[in-house]
């Protein structure tokens, strides 16, 4: 077996290929763990997302519940303030008049009165 120098340079471009392949394959293999690794923490992290965002729909329904309550809670106290503004404006209406018609006649008895006490000094 003879050796000439083409055949040492085909040795070593065989042989820098082969390291090429090597290193390139550890490349390949990383990429794959790597990929792996990704794709187990998404699925960690959709498992740990959906009960979250179902206890998020449950809290979003009930504060809806509770905001329907609030608003039938708010339209009845608007219906009693209106119904205590008319009943204020009858009482007002009803008895305040009189009052102050009485209110009036007293004090022109009192006034006649006072007129009657100085003229009898």
């Amino acid at each position: 077996m003879t050796v000439t120098l083409g055949g040492i340079a085909g040795l070593v471009a065989a042989l820098a290929f082969a390291y090429l392949v090597v290193r390139l394959a550890g490349l390949v293999g990383k990429a794959g763990r790597i990929l792996d690794e990704t794709a187990t923490s998404l699925r960690t992290t959709s498992d740990n997302v959906q009960p979250t965002l179902l206890s998020l729909t449950d809290t979003v329904a009930l504060t809806n519940d509770q905001l329907t309550r609030v608003d039938a809670i708010t339209s009845s106290v608007s219906t009693m303030t209106t119904n205590a503004s008319a009943l204020t404006s009858v009482v007002a209406a009803t008895i305040g008049s009189p009052l102050i018609k009485v209110a009036a006649f007293s004090y022109g008895v009192r006034t006649a009165m006072a007129g009657l006490r100085r003229g009898a000094r």
